[in-house]
């Protein structure tokens, strides 16, 4: 079984919690790609549409001073869309998907507790997720939680860096280098998304047992 967590916790929030492993390498990068997982292409322009709408976002509900501390946005976005893709590649191997019901019933759920949509949204937003990107995160983060309950944390942890691995992520070196084994720039006794977060509570589930 898998026990619920007040913390908006594994991919949504702890993707930008947790600071990525990107530090200056020689690879070759690929033209007009600020990474390549597997055959899929994340581009430069798709990441600073990305941020753009972060910022945007972030200017329209509080101001210069909020987007004024983005310094590192673009990196952990950078950083969050490669895990995405990891763990949906690892859930569809897995045979683990989310439905579009399941996704709206959990959004519902997020925004019951939390005082509405309105409320979820800025603290999304105070993450570096702006509001058209919140299903995608609260999706990825269900995919991670029915990975958790079907394999165990240990065993999703392995199956996350085999997934890095065979997937052979490579980051342009504008952005650094990416280190599948760890994931983060922090020691983790979880490395792979299981750092602290801010507390959301309704969100997805935790990893262990109770």
């Amino acid at each position: 079984m898998i026990r619920r967590r007040t913390a908006l916790s594994v991919s949504a929030a702890a993707l930008l919690a947790a600071a990525p492993v990107l530090t200056a390498c020689g690879q070759t990068p690929h033209p007009g790609a600020a990474a390549v997982v597997g055959k899929e292409r994340i581009t430069v322009s798709e990441l600073q549409s990305q941020v753009k709408d972060v910022r945007e976002a972030q200017r329209a509900a509080q101001g210069e001073q909020l987007a004024a501390n983005s310094a590192r946005l673009s990196q952990d976005t950078l950083v969050r869309l490669i895990q995405y893709r990891i763990i949906e590649q690892a859930g569809a191997d897995s045979g683990v998907s989310v439905t579009r019901r399941e996704l709206q019933e959990q959004r519902a759920r997020v925004e019951r507790a939390n005082g509405g949509a309105a409320a979820v949204t800025g603290r999304f937003l105070a993450l570096g997720i702006a509001p058209d990107q919140i299903d995608r995160a609260l999706s990825v983060d269900l995919v991670r939680a029915k990975l958790d309950n079907k394999l165990g944390a240990a065993r999703t942890n392995e199956l996350l860096m085999r997934t890095s691995d065979a997937l052979r992520v490579d980051v342009n070196p504008r952005y650094g280098t990416w280190d599948a084994k760890r994931g983060t720039a922090t020691p983790a006794r979880e490395p792979w998304l299981r750092a602290a977060t801010p507390d959301v509570p309704g969100a997805p589930l935790g990893p262990s047992g109770a």
